[in-house]
């Protein structure tokens, strides 16, 4: 989840919601993302989006179910769809998102098999989504 975090800051840096991740596989890292909807301008560019692409292109397969994808923040009902149709093996994410994560739908969203953990470094990590959003307040 640190990598994430890192991933996190450079979106933070860049002026974007603050939002990193990662997709692990046998133990190695093969795929990192950030948003980037602003610098993209593509709704779409979110940071499991962006991790996701990468990390099927990395293992030639349109699967990932045998990666965990390590996120920052509950991933929306976008990306849980996104994840479903890859049918990763295990979503890890540190903070909720109240407002549009995909757990405030009833309908199960992930994959039947996806095993999923959350609130790993989810303090850190809704530290960076709240300092993002007083600087836009305050701008």
């Amino acid at each position: 989840m640190l990598e994430a975090y890192k991933e996190a800051q450079k979106a933070l840096d860049a002026g974007e919601v603050p939002v990193g991740a990662i997709v692990v596989c046998k133990n190695k890292i093969i795929a990192r993302g950030h948003n980037q909807t602003e610098r993209l301008t593509d709704a779409t560019a979110h940071a499991e989006m962006l991790a996701v692409t990468t990390a099927a292109y990395e293992l030639g397969s349109k699967y990932l179910d045998e990666c965990t994808l390590y996120v920052t923040l509950e991933p929306c009902v976008m990306c849980a769809g996104a994840l479903h149709w890859v049918q990763l093996q295990r979503l890890v994410y540190a903070a909720e998102d109240l407002q549009r994560g995909y757990g405030r739908i009833a309908t199960p969203l992930l994959h039947p098999k996806t095993q999923t953990t959350k609130g790993i470094l989810a303090e850190e990590c809704t530290q960076l989504l709240m300092q993002f959003f007083q600087r836009i307040r305050n701008a």
